[in-house]
């Protein structure tokens, strides 16, 4: 890459580790109605209180079960779902009940977001060009030329051709369209990208191939990252720390190393416990936990821990009282009356 791909001036960003994102107590709840006059008569909590600083440069691993709320977590921090408590702080500003048209003109082009699904993503009835520079057009960034030209940019730098600026996505590979996606993402030169299972509907080895990139561009950009994903190893491959959402709630967070090697909270230690690793000779094989019952329902979660129903170490005040998210080791968050 070139010193002037992209206006390299975000690169000593990676430098400052300054917080960047922070969630203060964030929810997320969508109302459940019925009836004919369609009555709100509960709500699916989707998300139940989230607590996070993210630093710059760095990036975040969240995993979980399908439907543990990881996902409209990453929509809600992007303002495409209206939180309904908590605060969301950006770059030091308050942006939980920004204005669209404030969001605009000072957020959404530092928050961007790279979505699960490249082939549902893209416009199949546009070109490159158009989908590329369609953010460019909505902030009127750059003159019409300028415009085409940073597109070319952009495709050479996500590692495709530029002579494949005026074809239409059903010409290309999977991988191919989630480097588009990434495209698009990098657009606006933000700062922060949320990828929300970014590579789960690819192959293995085109995954490997967009993780490399993801990286490459992280140290090129100075971007921080949030990644979603079910997939514990992918998880471990990119990320600098990693939270465990359970039924909405943030169970553990910890450096990786950390959180791998010595998981604390059980149904981390079940989720470890089932991802496949390589026989070591010496080293014991860590027992397959396996959880019991099934996973309670959003809008009718459990008293006290969420965890409590299927927690092989559940007591009566797990039954009781919530746990507190806190700091038990260095860097190591857990959500656990086992700790307290």
């Amino acid at each position: 890459m070139t010193e002037t791909t992209l206006d390299k001036q975000q690169s000593n960003i990676a430098q400052d580790t300054s917080t960047i994102l922070e969630l203060q107590n964030v929810k997320k709840h969508f109302p459940i109605k019925a009836g004919l006059l369609q009555k709100t008569v509960g709500h699916v909590k989707a998300v139940d209180g989230i607590n996070l600083k993210i630093n710059r440069g760095e990036t975040i691993g969240i995993v979980g079960e399908s439907g543990c709320g990881k996902s409209t977590a990453g929509r809600t921090i992007i303002r495409l779902y209206e939180p309904t408590d908590g605060k969301i702080i950006f770059k030091g500003q308050d942006i939980t009940h920004m204005k669209e048209n404030e969001l605009r003109k000072s957020v959404r082009k530092d928050i961007q977001m790279i979505f699960q699904d490249p082939f549902a993503t893209l416009n199949p009835r546009k070109t490159l060009r158009s989908i590329i520079k369609e953010p460019l057009n909505t902030h009127n960034l750059y003159s019409g030329k300028e415009r085409d030209e940073k597109v070319e940019e952009l495709l050479e730098t996500v590692g495709l051709n530029a002579s494949f600026i005026n074809r239409y996505p059903h010409e290309f590979s999977g991988g191919q369209r989630q480097r588009i996606g990434i495209a698009r993402a990098l657009a606006l030169k933000p700062e922060l990208i949320i990828a929300d299972e970014a590579v789960s509907a690819l192959d293995v080895s085109i995954q490997a191939q967009i993780i490399n990139l993801m990286q490459d561009l992280q140290k090129d950009f100075g971007l921080t990252y949030i990644f979603i994903s079910h997939d514990l190893s992918v998880v471990r491959h990119i990320s600098d720390r990693v939270g465990v959402m359970y039924l909405g709630n943030m169970m553990e967070l910890a450096p990786k190393h950390s959180l791998y090697a010595n998981p604390l909270h059980p149904y981390t230690q079940a989720l470890l416990s089932a991802v496949p690793t390589p026989r070591k000779k010496g080293v014991a094989k860590r027992e397959r936990i396996v959880l019991k019952g099934e996973l309670p329902s959003p809008a009718n979660p459990p008293s006290g821990c969420v965890f409590h129903t299927r927690c092989p170490a559940a007591t009566d005040v797990c039954r009781q009282l919530v746990p507190q998210f806190k700091e038990v080791e260095k860097g190591h968050f857990v959500a656990c009356h086992l700790y307290e």
